[in-house]
């Protein structure tokens, strides 16, 4: 997996989780260490390690330690780096790199970005648009001496271009990749696109109309991996490196699949149910999509080069008017290899899920402000969840994540304004008013009770997700916990809302 969404499908359908449930995730082997082993401490990071919160706060219900909730959620360690005022403020860890050595989570520990991935990728390619090696918007092929891509009359008449593949409305399969154990043979990129052996997934093919939606496709990463190797004669590390890493001093960071050896003097494993995977991480020869090892502090330089850019200022990776581009909406709420939260004041950023991994960042558009967390096995992504509220109140972040709130007891009058069937993005949930509540009907075993925090927003205890419906509840979308989905209506509420069941 690659993408956080996989791993939500998974539980709307009622799958297991790659984690156990959280009472279960509680037990790990390590103490934590010694608070200065994880860096330098502030007035802001004493804050982060004792006011963690949920969205929903209960009556009488106080913050938590940091240090309590890693051990909830199962989560051996946790980097996290602050953007403020167009710098880094601070970059930390807490927790264990690993539940072998126990040894500490430091500023410079590198973990799986997973499909954070795609960004760094994104804007190695709109370099290379800039350098007129690349075009946005002509057929991919024409890039290609090693391999094309497969057309399809119907499906993709004038191909695919890259301003498709880095917004994942190129129509193209293959949402992620499961990685290979360390040691295991690897397959060329060109086998990963054929589907052929070594590689473990599908070939990377047509499946929807060109342009029409939003298809996420890891796959379709791959095809630009290899566009751009072709139209450069690099290997694609070597590119990254030359374009992005070293400019940008991301001296903790390479896509380097198996890790190279400064990567492995301080890493972090990934881990399932409290025990580092097999091999202690799984090996991503799709570099593009989910190759980079990295720091929370060097994705933060990323996203600062970027916020430079974007405000108009000169001499960054990308010139304004590209990294304006980058952060367009090319359809629903994504852009150029970014996720992107289109309420104002703009943010944009990621997700990632790797095997044992799991994280996050996200950042203003139009100031430097933002954060990066990355974890390394259990219920991460929950964890990261109440790390970003935290440094939010902390910050006055409040679009990022507003502040817990006691939860709202709604009239059924208004629950039945956000009944029925909304799909999006692979997703599909029935909700349904009732006296008792609004109830999400994905597929699990039973629905689930929402609990309401306005009129307009509800959480999912069991998914960890808050969504918002725009002012006519003919759509919502994930704003907190996932990627920023959209699901639009497309039935209304249905027959017998608001009755007892």
């Amino acid at each position: 997996m690659t993408f956080a969404l996989t791993a939500m499908l998974a539980l709307l359908a009622g799958a297991s989780a790659a984690e156990p449930a959280i009472a279960q995730a509680s037990s790990l082997p390590c103490p934590m260490p010694d608070g200065a082993a994880g860096g330098r401490s502030n007035i802001h990071t004493r804050a982060v390690e004792t006011n963690l919160k949920p969205p929903v706060r209960a009556p009488g219900e106080g913050p938590f330690s940091l240090a309590a909730r890693m051990r909830l959620y199962g989560v051996p360690g946790i980097s996290i780096a602050v953007i403020h005022r167009g710098r880094i403020d601070w970059a930390r860890g807490w927790g264990v790199r690993d539940t072998v050595s126990c040894a500490p989570v430091t500023p410079d520990t590198a973990f799986q970005a997973a499909s954070i991935s795609k960004v760094a990728t994104a804007v190695i390619a709109l370099r290379m648009v800039e350098q007129h090696k690349l075009a946005l918007d002509s057929d991919i092929n024409l890039s290609f001496h090693s391999w094309h891509l497969p057309g399809d009359a119907q499906l993709a008449p004038r191909g695919v271009t890259l301003r498709q593949l880095l917004s994942h409305t190129a129509g193209l399969g293959v949402h992620g990749f499961e990685g290979y154990l360390p040691g295991a043979p690897l397959p060329t990129t060109v086998q990963i696109l054929e589907g052929a052996a070594p590689a473990n997934n599908m070939a990377v093919r047509s499946v929807l109309p060109a342009g029409a939606q939003f298809q996420y496709s890891g796959g379709g990463y791959v095809v630009t991996q290899l566009a751009l190797q072709d139209v450069t004669g690099l290997p694609f590390a070597e590119l990254a490196q030359r374009e992005l890493l070293g400019p940008l001093h991301m001296t903790r960071s390479a896509f380097a699949q198996p890790p190279s050896v400064d990567i492995l003097a301080n890493i972090a494993f990934g881990h399932v149910s409290g025990q580092p995977v097999p091999g202690n991480y799984h090996v991503y020869p799709e570099l593009a999509p989910a190759g980079l090892w990295t720091s929370a502090g060097d994705l933060a330089r990323l996203l600062i080069d970027l916020q430079a850019s974007a405000v108009g200022q000169q001499g960054h990776r990308l010139s304004p008017a590209m990294a304006q581009a980058m952060l367009r909406p090319v359809k629903d709420h994504w852009g150029l290899g970014v996720e992107l939260y289109t309420t104002a004041p703009e943010r944009f950023g990621h997700d990632g899920v790797n095997e044992g991994f799991q994280s996050y960042m996200i950042a203003y558009a139009g100031k430097g402000e933002g954060i990066v967390a990355l974890t390394n096995g259990g219920q991460g992504r929950r964890l990261i969840d109440e790390v970003v509220r935290a440094v939010a109140t902390e910050y006055g972040w409040t679009d990022i994540a507003p502040p817990a709130v006691p939860e709202q007891q709604l009239p059924l009058a208004v629950l039945a304004k956000a009944a029925g069937r909304f799909e999006g993005g692979g997703l599909s949930v029935r909700l349904e008013a009732r006296p008792e509540g609004l109830f999400a009907d994905a597929g699990a075993p039973s629905p689930e009770r929402l609990m309401a925090l306005s009129p307009m927003r509800f959480f999912s205890k069991a998914l960890g997700v808050v969504i918002a419906f725009d002012t006519d509840y003919a759509s919502f979308t994930i704003v907190e916990g996932g990627p920023p989905m959209r699901l639009v209506r497309t039935t209304a509420a249905p027959t017998g809302s608001g009755k007892n069941r």
